[in-house]
């Protein structure tokens, strides 16, 4: 049993080329199917779908979460299949469903958050870079790596489009709006002086080299910590999604606007919807108030 799980790992190294820190996550979590293995007196030849449920089970019982156990059960499979192929065992996990992760709704600012954050006046080059970046990923929905790519020829000033590559090659055009231009306009007047070599790209570094996501995240998340707001380039294209969509109502038009190919991915902003609806009618309605013991008695009869 032990010499399976070194070929497997010598498989990922020297054939699928896996970074470390991958074939680690695979040996940590196999070491467990290992274990549970070996506690009852199995092999990774002999085990069968009901003993794969069972260690799930198990591993669910101390607390993992569905998304931990999704992981594990996805190295599971990937390790029978390796079997199979090599070895012919058949696989005990191909029947095997994974658990059901909640879905995490995505996180989006308070319009007041929104204006607190492009409100402050910056004068260095790489402040007005970075309040350009904020503007154009909230008021056109960008993903980072659109942000990342955007280049000079994408931009059209005449009707403040953008003209987006986004996933799968699907080209896309978003609006922007005034104080995003003229966040925009600011930072190219900064990139044209200090530009050292031609460069197509809108957002580039001190170094007059195109930005990267990394770098992207840092400097948004800097810009949040002075403004004592937790922020991430998406949190701001949720903020985008969000906010259109409780003024609007327009599903369809939010989802081509954010480049979604799949109307239910554009659907997880509707719960974000419900939610604000939810929260105005608790604080708003009548009878959606929690009502104490003394106003519910009526006074008439508290006088008899």
């Amino acid at each position: 049993m032990n010499q399976s799980l070194p070929e497997f790992i010598d498989y990922l190294f020297t054939e699928k080329h896996y970074a470390l820190n991958t074939i680690k996550n695979y040996q940590r979590d196999l070491e467990s199917l290992y274990r549970y293995a070996e506690s009852q007196n199995l092999s990774d030849q002999t085990l069968e779908p009901q003993q794969i449920k069972a260690w799930l089970s198990q591993l669910h019982g101390k607390g993992l979460s569905a998304r931990s156990l999704q992981r594990m059960l996805s190295a599971a499979r990937s390790f029978y299949r390796f079997l199979h192929e090599k070895k012919g065992i058949i696989n005990p996990t191909e029947s095997i469903r994974a658990p059901k992760a909640a879905k995490k709704l995505p996180i989006a600012l308070h319009v007041d958050s929104i204006d607190y954050l492009m409100q402050a006046e910056h004068e260095d080059e790489l402040s007005i870079r970075d309040l350009a970046m904020l503007e154009l990923t909230y008021a056109s929905g960008l993903r980072l790596s659109e942000l990342c790519q955007l280049k000079l020829q994408d931009i059209s000033w005449s009707d403040q489009q953008l003209r987006i590559l986004g996933k799968g090659n699907k080209t896309r055009l978003v609006p922007f709006g005034k104080q995003s231009k003229n966040a925009l306009n600011a930072w190219l007047t900064q990139r044209e002086i200090r530009l050292k070599k031609p460069n197509d790209y809108v957002f580039l570094s001190h170094k007059g080299i195109p930005l990267t996501a990394r770098a992207v995240e840092y400097r948004f998340k800097k810009w949040g910590v002075e403004h004592g707001i937790e922020l991430h380039p998406h949190m701001l294209r949720h903020s985008f999604a969000t906010h259109l969509l409780e003024s609007s109502g327009d599903l369809r038009a939010v989802q081509d606007l954010l480049g979604h190919r799949d109307i239910q991915t554009t659907q997880i902003y509707t719960h974000l919807d419900f939610q604000h609806l939810l929260a105005t009618y608790e604080k708003a309605h009548p009878r959606a108030k929690p009502v104490n013991q003394d106003q519910s008695i009526p006074i008439d009869l508290k006088s008899k």
